[in-house]
């Protein structure tokens, strides 16, 4: 039996094949799983929703300046908005939240939807101690930054970054949804 020679051509033919099969396999796990994650990140901003909002019957989609929402309704009146914000200053980069607005401009209550922040201290936003320190607070008022810096927010110790960003992300919001409502 001749043994095959170790040839740049045979080992760029079976470089070719490990790689195209690599790339089909991919394409179909990715094919596969595209529909159930975008169902379950749909169902987990509806569940954030429904936390982060006053009481409502009726929530109709909005854009506010450059972030995506809704305005909510109780009956015929307007009760609040929430709106989906962002910040890129996290520790660890890009951080997703859900805020929720009184019609006064109170935050209701917020939500973070993604993040990658340091378990055991960024993570730590995620907590009631502290993102309810918002809860009930209007932005006109609540100075959003770190007391570090000058603000009402008592920081995560040892995670004054991650602190700075949600402050950032609520800031966002806010000038977004008080544009709107001019």
């Amino acid at each position: 039996m001749k043994k095959a020679s170790n040839t740049l051509i045979n080992m760029v033919a079976a470089l070719f094949l490990i790689s195209g099969g690599a790339a089909f396999l991919l394409t179909e796990v990715y094919a596969a799983t595209k529909e159930p994650i975008e169902k379950s990140q749909k169902q987990k901003e509806e569940q954030a929703l429904r936390e982060v909002s006053p009481a409502f019957d009726k929530a109709i989609p909005a854009t506010f300046g450059e972030l995506s929402g809704f305005v909510l309704l109780k009956g015929e009146d307007t009760v609040g908005y929430t709106l989906k914000t962002y910040t890129d200053k996290g520790f660890s980069g890009h951080i997703d939240m859900m805020i929720g607005f009184d019609k006064n401009l109170n935050i209701v209550n917020t939500k973070v939807l993604y993040h990658k922040e340091t378990p055991g201290l960024g993570d730590k936003m995620t907590q009631p101690k502290f993102k309810n320190q918002f809860i009930g607070k209007n932005p006109s008022s609540f100075r959003l930054k770190v007391k570090k810096d000058g603000g009402d927010v008592d920081a995560i110790t040892a995670s004054t970054i991650t602190s700075r960003a949600f402050c950032d992300a609520i800031t966002r919001a806010y000038e977004n949804i008080k544009k709107f409502k001019k």
